[in-house]
């Protein structure tokens, strides 16, 4: 049976409902790490319905909820529509796109000078999306819980003259060595309310379910996949470059960070850098030094694959989760490993071909060849 999407649009402050529409060449992408995506078509066969469009859908305070058979699937903020019509007698349309909430983050300024002393990670960044909302016109509503703490404290001082954004403040507190994630997630709750959630993790988001982890077969549900090497941003060395002095022009600068045994084990040195502006302390440009070498240097080769949705039943909600995936064809020899889900991206069926999904991986256990199954 073939899935229906709806689309329904709602005021970004309140959540009060405008309207819903069928929507067709649907995309929706939700991350861990980065801000997803939405984009799909409206119909507007008459004038009627393209005054609804024009109603209820605003850029910039609309948000819409993507609902796959009644079941929330997305949510995010409408940031721009295209209104267009042909002579050729089909019907005008309205192609929408749209972002995850996490992207109103990045169009909020740190108004107030801000100060964190010794603090746990996660509670700063609570405090800096209760930040967001106190200011007139910024609650939209998002669910933060304030249960959760990583145990890892840090010292954090901003200024509002160095104009931050809010989501730029987010990122980098979590890119530090030791650091977190977060992201916005979207769904129904129990009482059948739309929820828009501050979800952290410590060191990573992780969704636990009952039973065994999905298992995932190429040739099977797997259509394809596609494994990217890339060693054009690795790094052996790394310096990281802060504020600039009050006495003098020359900015601070990191410690000189190496991978040891890395030169040893012949590879070629190759130097990594970056830049924080803002930083004035050097304990936090070595977090952030840290962070950004091991990164550079551990980055693996993870798949993405497209799944068949008719052959795998998967929701966005596996996100965090991990899955067993195991191929066998000319490249891989039987590969069989553990994944953690970073990215999911959902296609509507469209004129016959099948609803499928492409879920980005990261490395959670590889477990090398296949002996069986287990």
């Amino acid at each position: 049976m073939t899935a229906m999407y709806r689309a329904l649009f709602c005021d970004l402050r309140t959540d009060q409902i405008r309207d819903a529409f069928p929507i067709s060449g649907v995309s929706i992408e939700d991350y861990i790490g980065k801000t997803g995506t939405m984009s799909g078509t409206l119909a507007a066969p008459d004038t009627v319905t393209a005054e609804r469009i024009t109603t209820a859908v605003i850029p910039g305070r609309t948000a819409v909820w993507i609902e796959r058979d009644r079941t929330i699937w997305w949510g995010g903020i409408v940031w721009t529509s295209a209104l267009s019509a042909t002579a050729r007698g089909t019907p005008a349309k309205a192609e929408i796109q749209a972002a995850t909430f996490d992207s109103y983050l990045g169009h909020r300024l740190l108004t107030v000078d801000f100060t964190a002393t010794d603090i746990d990670q996660l509670a700063i960044a609570r405090r800096l999306i209760g930040l967001v909302q106190a200011a007139e016109g910024g609650d939209i509503g998002l669910r933060v819980n304030d249960d959760q703490s990583s145990g890892v404290k840090r010292t954090r001082g901003y200024s509002r003259y160095d104009l931050p954004k809010v989501r730029e403040l987010l990122d980098k507190l979590a890119a530090t060595d030791n650091g977190f994630e977060w992201r916005i997630r979207s769904y129904r709750d129990t009482a059948g309310e739309r929820v828009k959630e501050l979800h952290l993790g410590y060191p990573r988001i992780t969704t636990s379910s009952s039973g065994n982890d999905t298992v995932l077969n190429f040739p099977g549900p797997v259509t394809s996949y596609r494994f990217p090497y890339d060693a054009t941003t690795r790094a052996t060395h790394w310096r990281s470059r802060g504020a600039s002095g009050k006495t003098s022009q020359r900015p601070l600068m990191s410690s000189a960070l190496y991978i040891p045994g890395a030169i040893e084990e012949g590879w070629p040195r190759l130097d990594g850098t970056s830049d924080y502006t803002t930083v004035t302390r050097t304990s936090v440009l070595n977090e952030h030094a840290t962070a950004d070498l091991r990164e550079a240097w551990n980055r693996q080769t993870v798949p993405q694959i497209t799944v068949n949705l008719d052959a795998a039943a998967l929701t966005p909600a596996v996100l965090g989760s991990t899955i067993r995936l195991r191929i066998a064809d000319v490249w891989t020899n039987r590969l069989a490993g553990r994944y953690r889900v970073v990215g999911f991206t959902a296609r509507a069926p469209e004129r016959g071909q099948s609803e499928t999904a492409s879920l980005l991986l990261d490395t959670a256990t590889h477990t090398g060849t296949d002996q069986g199954d287990e």
